[in-house]
């Protein structure tokens, strides 16, 4: 490594590092006065790249060979993503400002689902190539090596950016009311200021932020499908470093992030005590490396204040579903049929197949449930345990060639090694700051899990991981996977079960109280951090069972086991069913999995038609479908 190649890495990363600003900038504007976790955010950047290359498409021949139909381009993709924020906030977002966080996060991702699947629809599923900018092509000489000329002037926009900002916030009234409102949002409203008008003009401008900053990405990468979750999962990253609702933060954590990932490039692979150290894989995680250490280090960010009490998602579990008593007969009759579905449904053995994916997703989002509901700490990272279990059975199972039972007892092991190394650090935080460290965690773990070919197969991951032959035999009457299905339905069972007893039990008092008053917790001689702590190791141990049991029933495990779009979907589970029911994570499970289902085999755009099915229940059932037949069953007064 030379000092040459060194300085033109580092301009490469403040390069990415103003692309990455803007979009966080955005983000973290929105959050600071709003209060809404904005999972579109990543879906608007991505619907800038698209709409940045189709107006370079019609303006390339109305003003050919020139510079300005670029930038003309770009200032056209930022209005109209500005445009559409406006609409989502106006017809969507406005109607749940009261709602808690990750309702609002449930929204969002539904918004994300549609708009993903709306650029499918208009762009279609080919990547497209962005043109070259005139005058801004070829390199620039730096210590005798070439630096693209297009990356050195994004290095000025960021900058640039950030003190036009700066200059909005700090001079006009506007900025006063907009820095007002990050403060103390009540208080503004109390003053007469228009809450809604600011809302929307606010949200406009993050989102054309980020249309912005889509449009900026378009000559160094082409436009797909793909750009959404990686644009948002790095915004969020910044915006916690940073320091939610701050502007400098975010250009500093940028600059930080970017760098570290570009003197990582820089340094290759490094020899030290015998040992090799390859510095470029760690930029598939330098973002959650960063960030897990700056939140252990300064739990609100490098520019950051401690952030207000979050908004409860749950209040206390009402009584018919705690002591449950009442609806036993229900529950029990549900269990029957399951036990003879095989039987009743011999003719179509999908059926059970599909049933053991939702026996999975409702063990692991039960588990979510736990410390998300009782608890009260949300977790945008627990799909590492469903993973770690998967990958500690197969380990057991392929390396020492163990029996599949022993990889079913000691698999969910793995789950609750990851809870108790992660869960110490995270419960000393709270609200969204601990949502991002569980992600950050469990980010770590994908990255160890993609890039340990020897150990976990690497991007392909591990397969034959059938069931022990006695699972594999044929029941007679019943359908294929009879047996593996029984398995699966008692052990999810029975896991179900302790999770309630466990909630029911002084245990989950103590766990409640901590959620709803730590202080006076604390006061009676409950130490909250240690039964946080050890929920997350219940929870973890329990996610890791469904992702044993869910390995066994695919044969085969991959990274995506670990990635946060498990995570997300776990999240999504648990909010759809509602959090204020021990039944609400099952039947958000069930619900998700054969909407996903049905709709990935029914329609080209599932993604779409989930997303606004999603979007139907959070704006009419908030309390989710266990809330919706709750109220059913519930006698009407006069």
């Amino acid at each position: 490594m030379t000092l040459a190649s060194l300085l033109v890495q580092l301009l490469g990363g403040l390069a990415g590092a103003s692309t990455l600003f803007l979009t966080s900038a955005g983000l973290s504007l929105i959050f600071g006065v709003t209060r809404v976790v904005n999972f579109a955010h990543g879906s608007l950047f991505m619907v800038g790249v698209y709409t940045a290359w189709t107006a370079g498409q019609w303006l390339r021949p109305i003003l050919p060979g020139s510079a300005g139909g670029f930038w003309l381009a770009v200032l056209l993709s930022t209005v109209v993503v500005a445009a559409l924020g406006a609409l989502l906030e106006v017809l969507i977002l406005r109607r749940i400002y009261r709602a808690p966080e990750l309702f609002q996060l449930l929204a969002t991702f539904a918004v994300a689902l549609v708009l993903r699947d709306g650029c499918l629809w208009l762009w279609g599923p080919e990547d497209l190539l962005g043109p070259r900018v005139p005058g801004l092509t070829g390199a620039i000489p730096v210590l005798g090596m070439p630096f693209p000329r297009y990356d050195a002037a994004l290095i000025a926009i960021g900058p640039l950016v950030l003190g036009l900002l700066h200059l909005v916030l700090t001079r006009t009234r506007f900025g006063i009311l907009v820095r007002a409102a990050t403060q103390d949002r009540e208080m503004v409203s109390a003053l007469g200021v228009a809450e809604s008008r600011l809302f929307t003009s606010v949200f406009a401008i993050g989102a054309g932020l980020a249309g912005l900053a889509g449009a900026l990405q378009l000559p160094r990468e082409p436009a797909n499908l793909g750009l959404d979750l990686p644009a948002i999962s790095d915004a969020f990253v910044v915006v916690v470093v940073g320091g939610l609702g701050s502007l400098p933060g975010a250009f500093l954590a940028a600059l930080l992030i970017s760098l570290v990932k570009a003197a990582c490039i820089a340094l290759g692979t490094v020899e030290l005590g015998g040992f090799s150290f390859a510095f470029p894989r760690l930029t598939l995680v330098a973002e959650f490396l960063v960030m897990a250490i700056v939140l252990v280090m300064r739990p609100y960010g490098l520019m950051g204040r401690a952030a207000a009490a979050p908004r409860s998602l749950a209040t206390t579990l009402p009584a018919e579903n705690a002591a449950g008593a009442p609806g036993r007969w229900p529950w029990g009759l549900l269990v029957v049929g399951l036990i003879l579905l095989p039987w009743l449904a011999a003719g179509s053995p999908y059926t059970t197949v599909v049933l053991v994916d939702v026996f999975c997703f409702s063990l692991f989002a039960m588990s979510l449930f736990f410390i998300m509901g009782p608890g009260g700490m949300h977790s945008f990272g627990h799909a590492a345990y469903f993973g770690l279990g998967a990958y500690g059975a197969a380990i057991v199972l392929k390396a020492s060639g163990w029996p599949m039972l022993w990889a079913l007892l000691l698999g969910p092991l793995g789950g609750f090694a990851g809870a108790l190394i992660f869960g110490w650090f995270s419960v000393r935080l709270s609200g969204v700051y601990l949502a991002m460290l569980t992600l950050a965690f469990s980010q770590i773990v994908w990255s160890i899990i993609y890039q340990w070919d020897d150990l976990t197969g690497g991007s392909n991951g591990l397969t034959g991981l059938w069931p022990a032959p006695w699972l594999s035999a044929q029941v007679p009457g019943a359908t294929a996977n009879a047996a593996y299905y029984l398995l699966t339905l008692i052990c999810v069972a029975i896991a179900v079960l302790v999770l309630r007893r466990v909630l029911d039990a002084p245990f989950g008092l103590a766990l409640r109280a901590g959620r709803d008053s730590p202080q006076r917790a604390e006061s009676i001689g409950i130490n909250v951090h240690a039964v946080q702590w050890a929920a997350f190791c219940v929870a973890g141990t329990a996610a890791g069972l469904a992702g044993v049991l869910y390995a066994f029933s695919k044969g085969s495990i991959s990274p995506d086991l670990v990635h946060v779009g498990r995570s997300i979907d776990g999240l999504v589970m648990v909010l759809l069913g509602g959090v204020e029911a021990l039944a609400g994570p099952l039947i958000g499970a069930a619900a998700f999995t054969l909407l996903q289902d049905t709709a990935g085999r029914s329609f080209d755009y599932w993604r779409a038609a989930t997303g606004v099915v999603m979007l139907l229940i959070v704006l009419v059932f908030p309390q989710g479908l266990a809330g919706l037949f709750r109220m059913r069953r519930r006698p009407s007064t006069t």
